[in-house]
Parts: structure tokens; C-alpha cells; sequence
């Protein structure tokens, strides 16, 4: 007879299937340990070095191209003849860009030249009279020196007969007495009406020298008038006011405009860009540091430029309407400063305008 199997040893055996068959931990591996330490490790020293590296920039993608864009607009009212540029084309400062019908200005013109050259003939013609009024009053001046001559040599005639009466009356006859008396009156009034007909002829001076200067007044007036028709003559042709690119044309041949009406917009080649970084990322921002700008419309390609200015105050504070903290309830808020950055150097193939979207980073450190 078989022997009965040993009850004893089958739940030993079962037991030991049992833990041969449990899956093994992989942190129990020693290889897998150590791969794991060192990824930890190299991650850790990583995060190190990335945030001593972060730390010394400073960067936004609140930021935009900015520029001055030149706004043109006739100062006169008039017809439209010639428009000699297209949008978005290319200008140098003083190129032509848009003539107004100029005949009412030319007439203008030739009114004002007109006028000046009538208060210079009248100026001429003063200056003709003063000549010929001098003349007069020194004509009158040696007539007066003769008439106060004869007017002495009377009085003293008179004098001698008087004289010569109250000594010996038989002596002078009273006919001549009488004679010389009348002389002496007679010459006293000829020398008292030379005096007035020289104070005449220098009255004449002075009138005609205050023609002269009223007519230069009149001259002076003229010429205004007359270099304000030529300006505005000059208004008829509307230049292009500096170097840039034509944008938001308006105007076409025939149409009346009137001054202050906006033609076409002028954009300047020389552009900036306006970043908006939070007032807790200009710690150790100051003028002149790096800037790599990044480019939204140019690809990867990135500009250098620098920082050129920080704006004292947060940009809400220049709003239209400034916010009133004073009442109310009050949540902070962290306030974005616009900071000029100034590009060093623009590539050629990347048309930059204002509006377009950049995304600088500041070397503060």
C-alpha cells in the first residue's frame, strides 16, 4: 500500500509559492535607486541654475511698437489738383505730397504786392515833401534874418530921431519923425510875419516826416500782409514734414478740403517700443541696461535695444479718468509703468509699426 501523503508538508510548500509568485518593488532595485537620485538631483541643480539665471532678467508681453505718427492736414481751405503719393509708400522730408488750387492764394498775393508798393510811393512822395519843405523854411530863415535887420535898423533910426527930437525938438522935423516911426512898425511887423512863415515851413517839416513815418507804418503793414498771402501760398502745397511711411490716405483728386481735415498720416522710421512691466519688476531696472526684444511680426528674430527712460507714475494715473482710491472699498492691485525702450539697431526686413505686439526682456543684473 502506498504511504498517505504528508498533510504537514503541503501547506509548506503552498506558503512558499506564494511569496515566490509576489511581483518585486522597483525602489527596492539599488540601480533603480540611484538613477532616481541623480534624476532628482539633476533636476534640483537645474532649478538652481534656472532661477539664478531668471532672476537677472525682466521681461513682459505688455508691449508695443510706439511711435509718433505725424498727422497731415492742409492750414487752407480748397480744391484738391494733385495727389502725388500712395499708401503705404515711402517719403523723404519735404517730398510733395498733396497741391490745393492756389489762384485764390496767387490772387492774394499779388493784392498784398500791390498795397506794399502803394505804401512805399506815398513813403517816396513824403520823403519828396520833407526835401522841399526844408527848402522852404530855409528860404523862410534868411528871409526872417532879413526882416529882423531892416526891423533893427528902423527901431534904431527911430531911436536916433527920438533921441535926437527930446535934445533939439527943431532940430527933426516932425514928417520925418513920423517916417521913421512908421518904418520902424512896418519892419517890426515884416520881421514878426517872416517869423510865422518860418514856423510854417518847419511845421511842413514835421507834417511831411510824420507822413514818412505813417507810410513806413503803411510799408510795414504791407509787407505782412504781403509775406502772410505768400505763406499762404505756400500752403498749397503740402509737404511731407519728415522721413516715414505714408498710412491712412483720405484724400484723392477733386475733393474740397478744409483746414485741419486730416489727409494721410505720416509714420516716422524711427520707432520705440513702450513695454508695461508690472511696479514690482522695476527693482533694479534703471536706464541703459540690454534689452533682447522678441518680435511677434519678424518670427525668431530678435532685436537689441536698451532701456532709455522709466515713466514716473503707473499709466492709470495718466487715464482719462484717474482712478479715486480715497472712497470706497480698496483691493491692490499690482499697477503696470510704461518703460521707453529705444532699438539699437531695426533689421531691414522687419516692417515695424505702432500697435504691433514685442515682448522685451531686461537684463537687470
Amino acid at each position: 500500500m502506498a504511504a498517505a501523503p504528508n498533510q504537514d508538508d503541503t501547506p509548506a510548500q503552498g506558503a512558499g509559492d506564494a511569496h515566490h509568485d509576489q511581483p518585486h518593488s522597483p525602489f527596492r532595485n539599488p540601480k533603480v535607486l540611484i538613477l532616481g537620485g541623480g534624476a532628482l538631483l539633476v533636476l534640483g541643480v537645474g532649478a538652481v541654475v534656472f532661477w539664478l539665471i531668471a532672476r537677472n532678467y525682466e521681461s513682459t508681453d505688455d508691449a508695443f511698437v510706439d511711435v509718433q505718427i505725424v498727422r497731415v492736414a492742409p492750414q487752407i481751405a480748397g480744391l484738391v489738383t494733385k495727389v502725388e503719393v500712395n499708401d503705404n509708400q515711402t517719403v523723404r522730408p519735404g517730398q510733395p505730397l498733396v497741391e490745393i488750387d492756389s489762384a485764390t492764394a496767387q490772387t492774394q498775393v499779388a493784392e498784398a504786392q500791390a498795397r506794399e508798393a502803394q505804401a512805399r510811393s506815398q513813403v517816396d512822395n513824403a520823403r519828396v515833401q520833407i526835401s522841399v519843405a526844408q527848402a522852404g523854411y530855409d528860404q523862410a530863415l534868411a528871409d526872417q534874418a532879413a526882416a529882423e535887420a531892416q526891423a533893427d535898423n528902423a527901431a534904431r533910426d527911430l531911436a536916433r530921431f527920438r533921441a535926437l527930437q527930446a535934445t533939439n525938438p527943431q532940430a527933426v522935423a516932425q514928417q520925418q519923425f513920423d517916417q521913421a516911426q512908421a518904418q520902424a512898425r512896418t519892419a517890426a511887423a515884416q520881421r514878426e510875419a517872416a517869423a510865422k512863415a518860418a514856423k510854417a515851413k518847419a511845421d511842413q517839416i514835421v507834417a511831411a516826416q510824420t507822413q514818412v513815418a505813417s507810410g513806413l507804418e503803411q510799408v510795414n503793414a504791407a509787407a505782412q500782409e504781403l509775406n502772410a498771402a505768400k505763406i499762404n501760398f505756400g500752403y498749397a502745397r503740402i509737404v511731407a514734414p519728415e522721413a516715414g511711411t505714408v498710412a491712412q490716405k483720405t484724400v484723392a483728386v477733386g475733393d474740397y478740403v478744409q483746414p485741419g481735415a486730416q489727409l494721410m498720416a505720416v509714420v516716422p522710421l524711427n520707432v520705440w517700443i513702450t513695454a508695461n512691466f508690472k511696479e514690482t519688476q522695476l527693482d533694479r531696472m534703471r536706464p541703459g541696461q540690454g534689452v533682447t526684444v522678441k518680435v511677434d511680426a519678424c518670427g525668431q528674430t530678435k532685436v537689441r535695444g536698451h532701456v532709455d527712460s522709466i515713466q514716473r507714475g503707473a499709466g492709470q494715473a495718466f487715464g482719462l479718468l484717474p482712478p479715486e482710491n480715497a472712497t470706497g472699498n480698496y483691493v491692490k492691485v499690482v499697477q503696470r509703468v510704461p518703460v521707453k525702450i529705444i532699438l539699437d539697431q531695426v533689421p531691414r526686413d522687419c516692417p515695424l509699426g505702432p500697435g504691433m505686439s514685442v515682448e522685451p526682456t531686461v537684463k537687470v543684473r
